[in-house]
């Protein structure tokens, strides 16, 4: 039987964090271009449609929009899915993911197109070619499978052959969106991407975020960038922004996630590294944690005070230090007797962050930064 997708999966099941998954755009658009497909060649639109995902999974997703070449010969089929994206606070949540078919020039394939509001690559590093339309390989192979599935299922093809289908994907309202995401930094102009590896949406995981960490690396890689900086907001930007005069393209929106930063340049490294936020979150990482989000990771006093202990702070202002509520306020008290606790913080960082580099040829400074922007501490 089918996973109950009804609306395009909102009576999925939970997962064991006791949250709904969802359904990737990936899917959806899988989802829309089988029905599509399958109408171009029944006359049909199969509602709810039945895909076939990684994993095995087969989830059946409602239409939202049905449209079918009134021709004699129809050339063409349009629906539409809207994305469910379970509990996650996606941004993508309730789109209406489109997808158009049509037949293909003989020996073409399967061939995709950038509708309104799905992007397109302008910049190398990416895992499609400049000019692509911006869905992702896997999403790419998903279709492709599925559509295949469906001509095999209508007798238009046999054996190993590939189906002729012109596919154009489309995101209503996806170029408005995509401004809250980092497409526009990754070189990805005029909407969304069509992402998803499995099709599911793990409440939570972040890997859209996680996976745009990666690609930025990528992006800089492939236009010779020597020096990137992981920033965990607007403001750190702005600082590393002024002090270096870097490129947009060098600039890595890290958010919480320094551990999926050093990770990845361990793999794929650049020759330099700046690290910039504000002094809490990079006190966690002087203390090991690598995810800095406040559900999962607090800024510990006492480690504080064994740092300022380490820069020669009197007991007495260490003591202060233990006691104190936030990482800017142990700063502020350090330096009232000229001790400078925020370079012990940039230095511990510093040292966390060329422990998980292990050896990578990576130069890494760190600057911590007050909520105005002012520097308080560097290594």
């Amino acid at each position: 039987m089918p996973e109950d997708a009804a609306a395009g999966g909102r009576r999925g099941q939970l997962d064991s964090s006791g949250l709904r998954p969802g359904w990737t755009t990936g899917a959806c658009a899988t989802a829309a271009a089988r029905a599509a497909y399958a109408a171009l060649l029944t006359g049909s639109f199969p509602d709810p449609v039945t895909v076939e995902l990684p994993q095995g999974r087969t989830p059946a997703f409602a239409l939202t929009l049905e449209d079918l070449d009134p021709g004699p010969q129809p050339v063409w089929a349009t629906a539409a899915v809207t994305k469910d994206s379970g509990d996650d606070p996606d941004v993508t949540h309730g789109a209406v993911v489109r997808a158009t078919v049509r037949r293909g020039r003989p020996g073409g394939g399967v061939t995709f197109f950038a509708g309104p509001g799905v992007g397109t690559v302008t910049l190398p590093g990416l895992p499609l070619e400049v000019g692509e339309a911006a869905i992702n390989p896997m999403p790419r192979r998903m279709i492709a499978a599925n559509l295949r599935a469906v001509a095999v299922e209508a007798g238009e093809i046999v054996g190993a052959a590939v189906p002729d289908v012109q596919v154009t994907v489309a995101i209503d309202h996806g170029e408005a969106m995509a401004r809250h995401t980092l497409n526009p930094r990754l070189g990805i102009v005029g909407g969304l991407s069509v992402l998803g590896t499995t099709g599911v949406v793990v409440p939570y995981s972040c890997s859209a975020w996680i996976d745009s960490i990666r690609r930025g690396i990528d992006v800089a890689a492939a236009m010779g960038l020597r020096h990137v900086a992981a920033c965990t907001g607007s403001t750190s930007e702005q600082v590393v922004s002024r002090m270096y005069g870097l490129p947009d393209a060098a600039l890595l929106d890290m958010g919480d996630f320094a551990g999926a930063v050093l990770k990845y340049l361990r793999t794929h490294p650049l020759p330099r590294l700046t690290l910039c936020g504000g002094v809490g979150k990079l006190s966690k990482l002087a203390n090991g944690h690598l995810d800095l989000h406040s559900a999962r990771s607090s800024v510990d006093a006492a480690h504080l005070a064994m740092l300022a202990t380490l820069a020669g702070a009197p007991a007495s202002v260490v003591a202060r230090v233990g006691a104190a509520t936030t990482a800017l306020g142990a700063v502020r008290l350090c330096a009232e007797v000229g001790v400078r606790l925020g370079d012990a913080v940039a230095a511990g960082a510093r040292t966390v962050a060329l422990d998980v580099l292990h050896d990578a040829p990576v130069e890494v400074d760190v600057l911590c930064i007050d909520r105005a922007g002012v520097v308080v501490g560097r290594a």
